[in-house]
């Protein structure tokens, strides 16, 4: 475990209503925040490359370089709990998760009703910075019925002991940037076009072998929106919940509903006449 690790907090589920109880486990299957839970058996496969293969090169217009630019200073951002920025979002995801409930400090035991592991969601923040919050702000913010019926567990046949909506989302963030090599110490314009922007990534999941491509230009729609992770962060929060329910899982099941999580996310990817993220099937699950 690196040092983002953290412990799990499996949630039960008591009745209808937001679970209040939390139990803690020590087991290596299950460790929110950390790539201990996430990573066992989930190495990148968005782009296997030796280092013989020859790396295409890709034009990008100046509004596309900032916009990745902008994606991975994001992602370098870690959470400052003395920053007011940072404290004004986390108010923010409160007020968007509880309307109707009064916030009494950044530091205090009602932050355990979302699914954070203690009073003070800034510890489990380790695992994804600050664009974690943001995720799930935008989350909040943009699809709210989808945001509040896993927030309250409210779809489907529940398992009695639940997984942690905020640390779960956390973890979520981490994974997809896993997934997408955004972390990388070079950040290569081939690997994020991958991740996001389909045709490119089936172009080379199917094997095709291109000779003499080190200035290889294809015809690829790369958007110009910031908000594309974000997005992609819903749909996949959500599709990990539909897997969760269909799966019939329990807490100790989280890594293998994220690793079919995950496997789903790619084979949609794979499927023809997808252009933007909302052409992936599981976006359908998402509600506003």
């Amino acid at each position: 475990m690196d040092d983002r690790g953290g412990s799990f907090v499996a949630v039960r589920r008591i009745s209808q209503s937001l679970d209040r109880g939390s139990y803690h486990t020590n087991s290596a299957e299950v460790v929110a925040g950390s790539t201990a839970w996430i990573g066992k058996g989930l190495s990148c496969v968005c782009a296997q490359r030796r280092d013989s293969d020859a790396r295409p090169s890709f034009d990008l217009t100046p509004t596309q370089e900032e916009c990745l630019q902008r994606l991975q200073s994001r992602i370098d951002v870690p959470y400052d709990s003395s920053n007011p920025e940072h404290q004004e979002a986390l108010r923010a995801l409160w007020n968007a998760s509880f309307p109707h409930e009064e916030l009494h400090d950044l530091i205090s035991e009602q932050w355990k009703e979302m699914g954070w592991q203690g009073k003070d969601p800034s510890t489990d923040f380790r695992g994804g910075g600050f664009i974690s919050l943001e995720n799930l702000l935008f989350f909040a913010k943009n699809f709210p019925k989808s945001f509040q019926d896993l927030l309250r567990k409210q779809e489907g046949d529940r398992a009695m002991w639940e997984y942690p909506f905020a640390v779960a989302g956390v973890n979520i963030t981490f994974m997809l940037i896993q997934m997408l090599d955004l972390e990388a110490d070079v950040l290569s314009r081939m690997s994020y076009m991958i991740a996001l922007y389909w045709h490119l990534k089936r172009f080379l999941l199917r094997n095709v072998v291109v000779e003499q491509c080190d200035m290889m230009t294809l015809p690829i729609p790369f958007p110009e929106n910031d908000s594309a992770f974000d997005l992609l962060y819903c749909i996949t929060f959500k599709l990990l919940d539909h897997l969760w329910l269909e799966m019939h899982a329990s807490y100790m099941d989280f890594n293998a509903v994220m690793k079919a999580t995950r496997r789903q996310l790619e084979k949609e990817m794979m499927l023809e006449d997808i252009i933007r993220l909302e052409d992936l099937p599981s976006y359908s699950l998402l509600s506003k």
